[in-house]
């Protein structure tokens, strides 16, 4: 999961574009970039590390130009240590593109191949996402040989992409001096939505509080299998490029990754959160009497509007009984389990009043080792509760993702292979109530009639591609980040969120 920005306007965008960026911040930390356009000539900047550690004033001043492209990474294959595979990615022909992606291709493997071999490409890292962007560039040289590039040969170019690549996949592509094109699988896996300020300028961006954030007003979402191609003058042409398309998006990001004051594809983050909170309601009702719960308290931060909605369907007292510190690292990049236990509690401190001599109902958004889900539920009995109940406003996570998001293997996820009673006993809770999958999915899809369904591969285990094996997601599975030299082996899922484990 990463986020990617792209801006086409009538004056300079690196401010414009950063300022993107730091509202896309949750979806990626480890590194970030941004490329801009003067005179069919690119200036780039990335580094790892956060936003406002990687651009300096003198940074920016280097970042001419009315055209850009920005992303913060969360990287899912390659090396996480690797500057080299920070984005954006550039290659000089043809034309001269530069390329960001948010998503995973499942046939990048098979892809390198190909290029080096039939179409003479060479790709230099382990990133995909290069990968994708010499696919990119070849089909741009076939499509063009002979004919000037515009709209007709860039569409022709993101079609025979949708042949040849597999996977999830939004695409920002910026051609030197021609314009910019974004793309969306056929299945709208990741999101893509498109605004236009009050001056003109035309922005794309993973998530419509990047638009809103920087004054643009959101028009709409780009479709899956869809195309669209903005030139320098501002003018956007689009067109559907795939055979087939349905718009089946990744519910994880309603459940956990999206901020919830997005919209994604027609809903409302925070109300699909709301809902959430609604149907998870009925479970906990039919599996502890209300009278038997004291109080309801969020683990933060994403499962703050679930909460809130099931304590107010219960009648129970809804409280803020963890703080959260925000200057604390990532507990997913400590390098042992002892040393990630620790840091839980330096993240997230009890406040003892709100739970002692109380059962207290805890909320998560989704409960992925179970490591930290069972250090909070420890802190909640040293502060005094009398018993500690644990909801999921997720269901069970019993299966990889390899879409994008880094999902443990199935060996690590704590529901795999076991019962919610198993489950129970490993986190230590008195009461373990998990979302339903299917409740899940109409509770969200309510929102918007138009979405076909949703890839929900890491509750159901059916990858929406429909073209997943078990040798695929093994495969998958090695590419996956590579650990740093003390980092423990394993998921980076975690993010900025201390409750998900």
């Amino acid at each position: 999961m990463c986020g990617i920005v792209g801006v086409v306007s009538n004056a300079p965008v690196n401010q414009l574009i950063y300022d993107a960026l730091l509202l896309l911040q949750h979806r990626g930390q480890d590194a970030a970039g941004i490329v801009t356009q003067q005179d069919c000539k690119f200036f780039m900047h990335k580094a790892k590390g956060m936003v406002r550690d990687v651009f300096r004033t003198r940074n920016m001043r280097a970042l001419p130009g009315h055209s850009g492209l920005g992303q913060v990474r969360y990287p899912t294959a390659g090396n996480a240590e690797s500057e080299e595979e920070a984005q954006p990615f550039y290659v000089n022909a043809p034309f001269g593109i530069v390329l960001v992606h948010n998503g995973n291709l499942t046939n990048a493997r098979a892809l390198k191949a190909e290029l080096f071999s039939t179409d003479h490409r060479h790709i230099n890292t382990e990133s995909d996402s290069e990968v994708l962007l010499n696919v990119l560039a070849h089909e741009l040289e076939q499509a063009t040989r002979g004919s000037a590039l515009g709209p007709d040969e860039v569409f022709a170019a993101v079609a025979n992409v949708h042949r040849r690549i597999r996977g999830s996949y939004a695409v920002i592509a910026h051609i030197a001096g021609r314009g910019m094109v974004a793309f969306r699988d056929p299945y709208g896996i990741r999101p893509l939505s498109m605004g236009r300020g009050a001056d003109g300028a035309v922005m794309l961006a993973s998530e419509t509080v990047a638009l809103e954030g920087t004054g643009h007003a959101p028009e709409r979402d780009v479709a899956p299998g869809e195309a669209i191609y903005i030139t320098l003058d501002g003018a956007v042409h689009a067109r559907q490029c795939a055979p087939k398309s349905q718009l089946s998006p990744c519910i994880f990001e309603y459940v956990y990754l999206a901020r919830p004051d997005s919209v994604l594809d027609g809903i409302s983050v925070y109300q699909a959160r709301l809902n959430l909170g609604e149907t998870l309601a009925k479970r906990v009702v039919s599996t502890v009497p209300p009278d038997q719960i004291d109080v309801v308290i969020p683990i933060p931060e994403s499962s703050r509007p679930s909460a809130t909605e099931l304590a107010r369907l219960l009648g129970k007292p809804y409280r803020e009984g963890f703080v959260k510190n925000r200057y604390v690292g990532r507990t997913f990049i400590m390098p042992g389990q002892s040393v990630r236990k620790r840091s839980v509690r330096q993240k997230l401190n009890a406040i003892a009043s709100e739970f002692a001599g109380r059962n207290v109902l805890l909320v998560d958004d989704s409960i992925v080792r179970g490591t930290t889900s069972k250090e909070i539920v420890q802190m909640a009995r040293e502060a005094g509760a009398r018993k500690v109940y644990m909801a999921s406003a997720a269901p069970p996570v019993r299966y990889p993702n390899v879409y994008g998001i880094d999902m443990p293997t199935k060996e690590e996820l704590v529901a795999h292979g076991r019962t919610v009673e198993e489950v129970r006993q490993i986190i230590g809770a008195d009461a373990l109530i998990y979302q339903d999958v299917d409740a899940m999915k109409r509770a969200v899809g309510a929102l918007n009639p138009a979405v076909a369904g949703f890839d929900a591969s890491c509750f159901d285990g059916v990858y929406v591609t429909g073209d997943i094996t078990e040798g695929d997601i093994a495969r998958l599975n090695q590419q996956r980040v590579k650990p740093g030299e003390d980092e423990q082996a394993g998921s980076r899922l975690t993010l900025p969120n201390a409750g998900v484990a």
